[in-house]
């Protein structure tokens, strides 16, 4: 087989003897361009040490808890629960005929009965299943990173393996923190690193069933990453969330006058949770259970972070956050309505698979899109709502209704 620049080397053969020259000055070119642009040589290292650390790290967002850490509401909640381990599976630039059916394939799932209905026991049902996906998944990833950091696999881990994998992914070495620790020597680590340290034996500690040993066993570590599968670090978790409700840390707090331009809203575990919007300034909140009662009242929980607006688009971002928390407070979470929530309501709020919580869950969803007002969801109205179900607007609902039955 001749190549084809074999033949033109043929054709051009008077320009050959120019070719060591040209492939001189491309280089030449190339390498130009290779020293203005940035160097990217830690790529590589930054996204193990980033994968390292997010496989170590409890996670600040839980599918299929209606509270993520920082006390925001899960906005991708009702997705999480309809969609279960298909959450990926709905992209706005998939076919839309193909995600249609997905879609009806779904509706086909969750009305058992099929009267091309779905009942808010139906939903209920469905939203359990999904739900119970979602914690096979944590189930199955915890068991890959407890092997990470159980070196010697014994079957548990102590506080100091963790904390030397933890900070190792923080790019310390991993033989010196591990020296450091067996001859009981100060570890020198920055403030934000040592805060994140603290908060993490705090959950730690309470992660560990009696007798505390401060060694973590598969079941303990779950619990440890992911609070929701163990009632008493369920209850943790709210303790800290009345504690904590908007006092977002931030990266830094803006001047007088200026605009927030920081990476936005830090976690505990020091990872970003929400990007500033555009036209808000952010600025430590006056929130929080303010009276230290333990409870929240409305004002406490839908109360907006410090600071000023400067457009529409960020005062209908304060609307729309008062709105949405005033609706959750009142209609999901105060379930006496004496308009104060305790640790108790909370708790039982935030527990994923408490089934009266799910049939709440799956009549606010029918309502939603329930156009007919008959208290059941039909195709058309979820091709319609499909946004809501799935975070993708699928376009000519109605007439793909008789395309796909």
């Amino acid at each position: 087989m001749v190549w084809p620049w074999v033949a033109m080397a043929s054709r051009w053969g008077p320009l050959i003897g120019l070719a060591p020259c040209c492939l001189w000055l491309l280089g030449a070119v190339l390498l130009m361009d290779a020293s203005a642009r940035p160097a990217n040589h830690s790529s590589t290292r930054e996204r193990a040490a980033n994968r390292e650390e997010n496989e170590i790290l409890p996670p600040d967002h839980l599918n299929g808890v209606k509270l993520e850490m920082d006390g925001h509401l899960n906005r991708g909640f009702h997705q999480e629960v309809f969609l279960g381990k298909d959450l990926g599976g709905f992209d706005e630039d998939a076919e839309p005929r193909r995600s249609r059916r997905k879609l009806m394939v779904i509706f086909s799932k969750v009305d058992v009965n099929t009267d091309r209905k779905i009942s808010a026991k139906e939903m209920q049902r469905w939203i359990m299943e999904k739900t119970a996906e979602h914690f096979q998944e944590a189930m199955e990833e915890s068991k890959t990173h407890f092997r990470a950091v159980d070196p010697d696999g014994d079957g548990h881990v102590s506080w100091d393996e963790y904390k030397v994998k933890f900070l190792a992914s923080k790019g310390h070495s991993e033989k010196e923190v591990a020296d450091a620790i067996r001859l009981n020597e100060e570890l020198k680590v920055d403030e934000e690193t040592q805060e994140v340290l603290e908060n993490l034996k705090d959950r730690w500690y309470q992660a560990d069933s009696p007798p505390a040993d401060l060694l973590l066993t598969e079941e303990e570590f779950l619990s440890f990453l992911h609070p929701e599968h163990s009632r008493g670090m369920l209850r943790f978790m709210v303790k800290e969330i009345v504690r904590d409700l908007g006092e977002s840390s931030l990266a830094g707090t803006p001047g007088p006058g200026t605009d927030w331009q920081g990476p936005g809203i830090v976690g505990r575990s020091g990872q970003v949770l929400r990007e500033p919007q555009p036209g808000c300034r952010l600025m430590p909140s006056r929130l929080a259970d303010q009276d230290g009662d333990k409870q929240l009242s409305l004002p406490e929980f839908i109360s907006l972070p410090v600071g000023t607006v400067e457009n529409q688009q960020g005062q209908d971002i304060d609307d729309n956050w008062v709105k949405d928390r005033k609706k959750e407070f009142e209609e999901l979470i105060d379930s006496n309505h004496d308009g104060i929530v305790t640790a108790e309501e909370l708790e039982s709020y935030m527990d994923p698979m408490n089934e009266y919580n799910a049939l709440n869950e799956a009549k606010q969803m029918i309502a939603v899109a329930d156009e007919n007002q008959n208290h059941h969801l039909e195709p058309e109205e979820v091709l319609k709502y499909s946004e809501f179900f799935t975070g993708s607007k699928l376009v000519d609902y109605a007439r793909s209704v008789h395309e796909e039955f």
